[in-house]
């Protein structure tokens, strides 16, 4: 059973007010990413994809991404709203790599072809996130890469137990 819902305050909104299915919002927040000291995504224009129960996960078009550490992994999933999700790896040249680092919708259904080719991070096993000047608290788990921020209030789905919600 899912607790009470946190009424927003103003200028909050509530992950039990995004829609099912999700939707696509357009960002222009600055949406940062880095990894052992190296930035691995910058950008102005991505797109939040806002879904029931789950912190806004953040797509980044792959022109604002430095692909040069991506590596694809045979991993792959689907999604019922979206398609079938592929996984990337980060590989920054330190000898550490980070499995499931990143996903992908290459080729989504034709509702979310938005989002198509952008890539998305997991906030849970990359050094920093940010939202604008604001370091993002993962998405409890790993099913969901949502990302946390004070603008979003829950309960998160993701956690142990929340499976079922």
């Amino acid at each position: 059973m899912r607790p009470d819902r946190v009424e927003p305050a103003p200028g909050q909104e509530s992950v039990w007010d995004y829609p099912r299915p999700p939707a696509l919002s357009p960002s222009t927040e600055r949406i940062r990413v880095a990894h052992h000291g190296r930035v691995i995504a910058d950008s102005v224009r991505t797109i939040r994809v806002l879904e029931t129960s789950q912190p806004p996960a953040y797509y980044v078009p792959r022109g604002d991404v430095d692909v040069s550490v991506l590596r694809p992994q045979q991993r792959r999933t689907r999604c019922e709203w979206k398609g079938d999700a592929t996984y990337w790896s980060l590989d920054v040249g330190d000898g550490h790599v980070v499995e499931g680092a990143a996903w992908s919708y290459e080729r989504p259904v034709p509702a979310y072809a938005a989002i198509a080719g952008h890539l998305a991070f997991y906030a849970q096993v990359l050094d920093e996130c940010w939202v604008d000047d604001e370091r993002v608290v993962p998405n409890p788990g790993m099913f969901y890469g949502g990302w946390i921020t004070r603008r979003v209030v829950g309960p998160f789905k993701g956690a142990a137990g929340t499976l079922h919600w």
